[in-house]
């Protein structure tokens, strides 16, 4: 029987807030920052951490068209689109993502954003880091450091307010046998 980790409320909603303070400590004034949550597992948590720093500039980066995957994923007819609100160019930028694991979804956002324009700075913050990197993509600001293998998921339900609902976690995928 395979066994599951689960994350509870108390344990993310700490985690968001010392990621919030990381991020507060290197950029005092939130309202120079353009918070972008990826669509779709970061746009609730970009707004989470733009509530608690105060910022007000946050938007949406969509992959679905610089992803590598898209002959085996294709774009769902219903997508979020980007949205960046205000102007890119030397803008320092913040690219949230729920959970960090090959750089595959973070190298398609980066496309997507400089399709926009060139920002003057993008740093990456994401709840989860679950290892197994395939590209050499590093987040800033990391919420949690998980240990999960290559055949396990990481499912994150996370609301828009703290919420009991919040958790995380980590459960064998359902993959064929090798």
């Amino acid at each position: 029987m395979p066994t599951q980790t689960t994350i509870g409320p108390e344990d993310l909603q700490a985690a968001i807030a010392q990621m919030a303070e990381t991020i507060a400590a290197r950029h005092p004034t939130p309202s120079q920052l353009l918070i972008l949550g990826i669509a779709n597992g970061g746009i609730t948590l970009a707004q989470r951490l733009a509530a608690k720093l105060g910022a007000h500039r946050v938007g949406i980066i969509d992959v679905s068209f610089h992803r590598d995957d898209i002959g085996l994923k294709p774009i769902p007819k219903e997508f979020t689109p980007t949205i960046i609100p205000g102007n890119l160019q030397g803008a320092t930028v913040l690219l949230v993502d729920d959970v960090l694991f090959s750089g595959r979804t973070v190298n398609a956002a980066l496309n997507e954003l400089f399709d926009h324009g060139r920002p003057a700075c993008v740093e990456l913050a994401v709840l989860a880091d679950r290892g197994g990197r395939t590209l050499p993509i590093q987040a800033d600001y990391v919420g949690l450091h998980l240990s999960a293998g290559t055949r396990e998921r990481v499912v994150l339900a996370l609301s828009r307010e703290p919420s009991a609902q919040d958790s995380l976690t980590i459960k064998a995928a359902n993959l064929p046998a090798s």
